[in-house]
C-alpha cells in the first residue's frame, strides 16, 4: 500500500478519494477489465488471528480499504508492529509484545467498525483482558453482540458491560465448551474459532456459519498449529492447543465485490471482466445471474460478465447463508432487476431492514415495493415482526439522475450502479462509506469509461 492509502485507511477515512460527493453522467456501457484482492470479510479477521500466534506472520492480496486501516490502528495500539512487504497488498504483522491498550486510543481507532469485538478471544489468551467501546458498523439491522458475549462467557470470560464500553478478563483462563448458535452467524462462528483454538479442552460448536470467508479463516489457523474439523452438519469441532506460531497466507478473493461488478456490467449493459474472481465461490451467484439473462465466462483468472442483449428476465431470489444467495449480493442485483422485463421478488431473510437503499432507486424511477410479509418463499424469522424484508420490483424501468446519499456499503455501491446506469446526471454524497470494502473503485470506475468527477 502507498503510504498516502495506509494513512487514509489507519484514520477510516475515505481511501483513494479527493472527495466525498460525486457528478456522474449515466447510460454509459462499464466495459474493461478490473482486479480483486482479498475479501473484507476475511482479511480483516485474518489480520486480528495473528494476535494468536507466538511468531510473525504474513498476509497477501490485502486490499487498500479503510476497514483494513480500521484494525491495522487497533493492532498497532495493542503492540503489533504491521508493516507493509515488498510486494503492494503484502501485511507484516509481529505480536511479540502484544499489550493492553489505553481506552481512547481504542476508541479512537475503532471509528463505526464491528471488528472490535473479535479481538477479545485472543487478547484474553495474550493478556487476560480486554475492552471494547460501542460498536458500528453499518445500519442495516440489530446485528447485536449478544451471541458474542454469550459464547466468549461460555469459554470462562468475565464479562463486565460499562457506560463505555465492555470489559472482559478470564482470571481462571479460557476453556473449551459445547456452543450451540440459534442462528449460523458468521460473526459469532469467527469469534467461537478465534477464541477456541488456544481454550483448554475441546470445543463443538454447532449451528456454525460456513461461509468460504469462515473456511479460509480455518485455513489459516490450522495452518498457524490448530486442530479443526467441519462436519457436513454446521458443526465445527477445535481442540485446544497451548500455542500457535505465525502463518502465510494469500487472502480469499472478495466474491461481494465480484457480484457488484458483475451486476453493474448488467444494469450499465457492460462487459466487465473481473480478475480474480473464481467459480466454486461464486457458484450460487452465477446461477442466479444466467437465470436473469446475464452472460459470464469463467477464466482461469477470473470471470468475464456482461449483458448479451435482449430482455432481463425477472426472478425470485431469498437471501440465506451460504450456501445460499448471499445478502451482500442482494442489494446490487436489485438495480439490475430494474431493467428486468416483469415482477421480480426478493425475500431477505439475513438481515431485517436492508431494503432502505431501494428509496433512492423509487426516486430515479423505478417501481419497487417493500412489504412486510414474507414473500417468495418460506416463511423466515423476520415474519409478524414488522420489518419490510420483501420487495417487488417491477420492469423494466428508465431510471433517471437524481440526488442520492450513499447509506451503507453495499446499498452505497448500489446507488453508483443505479447512477451509472441512469439518464442524465445525478450526485451521489458520502461516497467515503464505499472504500469501507471497495479497494480503489475509483480508479476502477476510470478503468471501465465510467464518466464522472469528484467535487472537493
Amino acid at each position: 500500500m502507498s503510504s498516502l492509502i495506509q494513512d487514509s485507511a489507519r484514520a477510516g477515512a475515505s481511501v483513494g478519494l479527493k472527495g466525498d460527493r460525486m457528478t456522474i453522467n449515466g447510460g454509459r456501457p462499464l466495459s474493461g477489465r478490473i482486479e480483486l484482492k482479498g475479501a473484507k470479510n476475511l482479511v480483516t479477521k485474518a489480520m486480528v488471528a495473528a494476535l494468536l500466534g507466538e511468531t510473525p506472520s504474513v498476509l497477501r492480496d490485502v486490499p487498500a480499504i479503510s476497514d483494513v486501516g480500521v484494525v491495522r490502528g487497533l493492532l498497532e495500539v495493542h503492540g503489533v508492529k504491521v508493516s507493509d512487504g515488498d510486494a503492494e497488498g503484502v501485511l507484516h504483522l509481529d505480536p511479540s509484545n502484544v499489550e493492553s491498550a489505553n481506552f481512547v486510543d481504542i476508541d479512537a481507532h475503532a471509528g463505526s467498525s464491528r471488528i472490535p469485538i473479535l479481538f477479545c478471544g485472543p487478547l484474553l489468551h495474550r493478556l487476560g483482558e480486554a475492552f471494547i467501546p460501542d460498536l458500528g458498523g453499518c445500519r442495516i439491522g440489530d446485528r447485536p453482540i449478544d451471541y458474542h458475549l454469550e459464547v466468549l462467557r461460555n469459554f470462562g470470560a468475565v464479562v463486565e458491560k460499562l457506560p463505555s464500553g465492555i470489559r472482559m478478563s478470564a482470571p481462571n483462563g479460557l476453556h473449551g465448551a459445547k456452543v450451540a448458535l440459534p442462528y449460523p452467524s458468521v460473526g459469532a462462528t469467527e469469534q467461537v474459532l478465534l477464541t477456541a483454538v488456544r481454550a483448554d479442552g475441546i470445543t463443538e460448536l454447532r449451528g456454525a456459519a460456513i461461509e468460504p470467508e469462515i473456511m479460509d479463516l480455518i485455513n489459516i489457523l490450522q495452518k498457524m498449529g490448530a486442530i479443526i474439523s467441519v462436519d457436513t452438519d454446521r458443526v465445527i469441532r477445535i481442540e485446544g492447543v497451548d500455542a500457535l506460531s505465525g502463518y502465510d497466507h494469500r487472502a480469499l478473493f472478495d466474491r461481494n465485490e465480484a457480484a457488484s461488478w458483475a451486476a453493474a456490467a448488467l444494469a450499465t449493459n457492460g462487459d466487465i471482466f473481473v480478475g480474480g474472481a473464481r467459480q466454486p465461490e461464486m457458484l450460487t451467484f452465477l446461477n442466479v445471474y444466467r437465470k436473469v439473462g446475464g452472460g459470464f465466462e469463467i477464466h482461469d483468472d477470473g470471470i468475464r460478465f456482461f449483458h448479451p442483449g435482449g430482455e432481463l428476465n425477472p426472478v425470485i431470489i431469498e437471501t440465506d447463508v451460504h450456501p445460499g444467495f448471499m445478502t451482500d449480493w442482494q442489494q446490487p442485483l436489485v438495480v439490475a432487476l430494474t431493467k428486468a422485463t416483469g415482477v421480480s421478488i426478493v425475500h431477505e431473510t439475513v438481515y431485517e431492514q436492508r431494503f432502505g437503499f431501494v428509496d433512492a432507486l423509487v426516486e430515479m424511477g423505478a417501481t419497487i415495493q417493500v412489504h412486510k410479509e414474507c414473500l417468495g418463499g418460506q416463511a423466515c424469522r423476520f415474519g409478524q415482526r414488522n420489518f419490510k424484508h420483501s420487495a417487488v420490483i417491477s420492469g423494466p424501468s428508465r431510471l433517471h439522475g437524481a440526488d442520492i446519499v450513499v447509506p451503507d456499503l453495499r446499498g452505497g455501491f448500489s446507488h453508483l450502479i443505479a447512477a451509472l446506469s441512469a439518464e442524465g446526471v445525478s450526485h451521489v454524497s458520502n461516497v467515503g462509506i464505499i472504500s469501507r470494502g471497495y479497494e480503489n473503485f475509483i480508479n476502477k470506475l476510470e478503468q471501465l469509461g465510467a464518466d464522472f468527477v469528484l467535487e472537493a
